[in-house]
């Protein structure tokens, strides 16, 4: 039993910091509602993995996605899209910042971006305020 514990306690306290952690993956909207939540295994999961065992983007793959309708610049579009960073693949859904915008256009873009993240950052602190585990995942 002891040897079952050293090696669970190894494999949740892999990363950087050394300690036990999780990883959530959340899509959330600026008034804090959370419309879904996937919590993955430490060690053998980062982003990437995560995106393959995703039932958001399995939904997506397999067309059974709710649908979503919206106008940019007078074009329509029905695909939902994710605000993301550089690590997520070049993937139609994912609406990366312009990493060094030289425009107005651009930096307007990147500005708004970065303001719609932030909302998700807080919705991560409400929910870990809020559940204890999240925060501080326990062995």
């Amino acid at each position: 039993m002891k040897e079952l514990s050293n090696r669970l306690e190894r494999d949740l306290c892999e990363g950087l910091y050394r300690v036990p952690t999780i990883i959530l993956e959340a899509v959330a909207s600026y008034d804090l509602w959370i419309w879904h939540a996937f919590f993955g295994c430490p060690g053998t999961l980062n982003d990437i993995n995560v995106i393959d065992r995703s039932p958001v983007f399995q939904e997506l793959y397999e067309g059974r996605a709710p649908k979503c309708e919206y106008v940019v610049n007078g074009r329509k579009y029905n695909i939902r899209y994710y605000l993301s960073d550089g690590i997520y693949p070049r993937w139609a859904p994912f609406v990366k910042s312009v990493p060094l915008p030289q425009n107005a256009k651009d930096r307007l873009f990147a500005e708004r971006q970065e303001a719609v993240r932030k909302d998700v950052e807080r919705a991560f602190g409400v929910l870990q305020s809020r559940f204890a585990i999240v925060r501080d995942p326990c062995i």
